[in-house]
């Protein structure tokens, strides 16, 4: 197959840890050519295909130089096989966008993974409310006074806003309320802006656990995000130390009740967080923790996706 990736730039990927990388990786193994672009280069002229200002590149295995350019120029993206949008978040105006510039590639033929409409159908934050039976007591809102209420109910409760993502933007308020309000009007300002408010989860201590979905099964190791220190976050980006597990049968079973109706609606890669056996973010725009599994657990999450996408291709 001829795969485009739709990613940062590649010149700025932490090829010992990047999940895009360990993807591109696998796909050259198995014979597959790779090209990329960013976002910034997708154009649509009426008229014409959504075409993209890309790159073919190879992998040279070489940690520092590791991809040659093999040509350039502007294609269609119905000419590939498969495209991955792997953007990473925020989940902004122009990722918005490029959503709805894939999905006329769709509609011309490209099969692009994650499906366009699902990336716009399901966002990291909200996206966990359809299946609330699985969360902790959530609430979003950009009303004050609900949050106060929330934490009264509630007492101890994490604040977090809806497009951060690495743990940025989030803030536990203890039984005290200590800087409720001031937390709450820096995430809301001033009720221009939504927040997600959920119960605070003391099993976070264990872990903040990412489970992986692939083609509706679930990877049978996940990666325990672990906050060190004082830090309430498990997030890798905030510190938190990553040790690979295995799959427990109450993860497991959580996974496998949600993980069949993601993937009906084209979300082949989903990133599910766990903290003890709730689930608090559904993440599908560019879910990680590929290398951390593979390397401290020998099992290939890689091999997997590529398996799944190999399976998805008519």
């Amino acid at each position: 197959m001829n795969i485009l990736v739709v990613a940062d730039p590649l010149e700025v990927f932490k090829i010992y840890k990047d999940t895009t990388f360990a993807m591109m990786r696998e796909l050259q193994r198995r014979g597959h050519t790779l090209a990329a672009c960013e976002p910034q280069h997708l154009q649509w002229q009426s008229g014409q295909p959504v075409t993209a200002q890309l790159r073919h590149v190879t992998l040279t295995g070489d940690a520092e130089t590791w991809f040659t350019v093999t040509r350039e120029g502007r294609e269609p993206l119905h000419g590939f096989d498969a495209v991955l949008m792997r953007k990473d978040p925020p989940f902004d105006s122009e990722f918005f966008y490029a959503t709805h510039l894939l999905e006329q590639a769709e509609r011309e033929g490209a099969r692009v993974f994650n499906s366009p409409r699902a990336l716009r159908d399901h966002p990291e934050k909200l996206a966990l409310m359809e299946f609330a039976k699985f969360a902790p007591p959530t609430l979003v809102t950009r009303q004050a006074e609900a949050v106060r209420a929330f934490h009264a109910e509630h007492k101890d409760i994490i604040l977090k806003p809806l497009d951060g993502m690495g743990g940025k933007g989030i803030f536990r308020v203890g039984p005290d309320g200590m800087n409720l309000g001031s937390i709450t009007e820096t995430l809301n300002q001033g009720g221009a802006t939504s927040v997600m408010v959920q119960r605070y989860l003391p099993e976070i201590v264990q872990g903040d656990k990412r489970l992986l979905l692939i083609g509706g099964k679930v990877a049978p190791f996940v990666l325990a995000r672990i906050p060190q220190g004082s830090e309430v976050r498990g997030n890798l980006a905030a510190g938190g130390k990553g040790v690979a597990q295995p799959l427990s049968d109450a993860d497991r079973q959580v996974a496998e009740a949600i993980a069949p109706t993601l993937a009906a609606r084209g979300l082949l890669l989903v990133g599910l967080d766990m903290i003890g056996d709730k689930v608090t973010e559904i993440n599908v725009t560019s879910p990680t923790c590929f290398q951390e599994i593979q390397q401290q657990a020998g099992f290939d999450v890689a091999a997997m996706f590529v398996d799944a996408l190999e399976a998805a291709m008519p």
